[in-house]
């Protein structure tokens, strides 16, 4: 579950935001009045909460939250979502990150559960056009040269065709294809504004995205510190040659849905953390490596390989079996990935 940091300055404001803890269960949300971080500064616990990937909302003017987040800025795909929300409650206005961090669904969300008026000023949103992060944040793509987005937004907003190359096998059949986006043979004959293959082949295109095709799947004992979690990833994925870049998601049971180490390890590395019951673990079919102790213990005798292939909906294969350390396990798969042109 991601969290939402919110930071009120007047009493209205954090009577406001004490009602959103009720009003968005998605999130976790934490509430900090102006008090509460007077000895650190605005500028701190701002750096903070965005080192942590947390999502913000400040209710009160634009102009704090501008100041607060400018010396903590990174780049579009990269940065935490940031909205701005009025004391009464009025308005709710996503002003960072609104594709990729989530920012403008997350006002929409606001917005559905308090009556606020979600002010969205996305160039593609606004005028109702597709937008490729968007595209390629619900199609779990990575993208590579993200210069290449503004590029083809451009050419979205101009009304003009873009070309778009998918590896071949790989789109899910029945979608319905954007307006004004074209899809052309794989490999491309020639240059194309979008690319989607796993393979490296030599072509040119604006923007390149590639899947995200590994999942990790994890066990670990309560209380378990993130630091030796995110140790006993990156020695995993270290045998494997495999890089952030190219992790889809983090799965468990859950049980394991609030395991600090574990949500705090995910919303830093930018990576979704899934969760799965018992019964549906129990329902992943294939052979693993089982203990009688964790069945007792949380009803299903495998949690990091069954929960690595749970989360590859179309499928996918265990590359890294069951490893064990110092009360964790972990297991990597390798999804069959689709893409879909649904919902965007």
């Amino acid at each position: 579950m991601r969290r939402l940091s919110v930071i009120s300055f007047t009493e209205n404001g954090s009577r406001l935001a004490e009602k959103l803890k009720e009003r968005i269960p998605s999130y976790e949300v934490v509430c900090f009045p102006k008090e509460q971080i007077k000895e650190q500064g605005l500028g701190a616990w701002t750096g903070e909460q965005m080192q942590k990937k947390n999502a913000l909302l400040f209710i009160g003017a634009c102009g704090i939250a501008v100041r607060a987040i400018a010396p903590h800025l990174t780049d579009k795909l990269h940065d935490s979502p940031v909205l701005v929300m009025d004391e009464q409650g009025n308005y709710v206005i996503p002003i960072l990150s609104g594709h990729v961090g989530g920012a403008n669904e997350l006002a929409r969300l606001i917005g559905v559960q308090t009556g606020a008026i979600p002010v969205i000023t996305t160039a593609t949103d606004v005028n109702r056009k597709f937008a490729v992060d968007l595209f390629a944040k619900k199609n779990g793509l990575w993208i590579q040269n993200k210069e290449g987005i503004a590029k083809v937004s451009a050419k979205v907003l101009q009304n003009q065709t873009i070309t778009m190359s998918v590896e071949t096998g790989h789109v899910l059949p029945g979608g319905q294809i954007p307006a004004g986006a074209e899809l052309v043979s794989y490999p491309p004959k020639q240059e194309v504004d979008v690319l989607i293959t796993s393979e490296k082949i030599e072509a040119e295109a604006l923007l390149s995205l590639i899947p995200k095709e590994y999942v990790l799947g994890i066990g670990c004992k309560k209380g378990k510190e993130e630091e030796k979690i995110a140790a006993f990833i990156d020695k995993t994925m270290g045998k494997q040659n495999l890089v952030m870049t190219q992790i889809c998601a983090l799965a468990s049971i859950d049980h394991k849905s609030t395991e600090k180490g574990l949500v705090n390890w995910s919303q830093k590395a930018g990576v979704p953390f899934l969760t799965f019951s018992a019964e549906e673990l129990e329902q992943v079919e294939g052979e693993f490596v089982e203990s009688e102790f964790v069945r007792q213990t949380v009803g299903v005798a495998n949690v990091c390989e069954r929960s690595a292939l749970r989360a590859c909906p179309d499928g996918g294969t265990l590359v890294s079996r069951k490893e064990a350390k110092d009360g964790m396990t972990l297991a990597v798969a390798r999804r069959e990935w689709r893409i879909s042109f649904d919902e965007i």
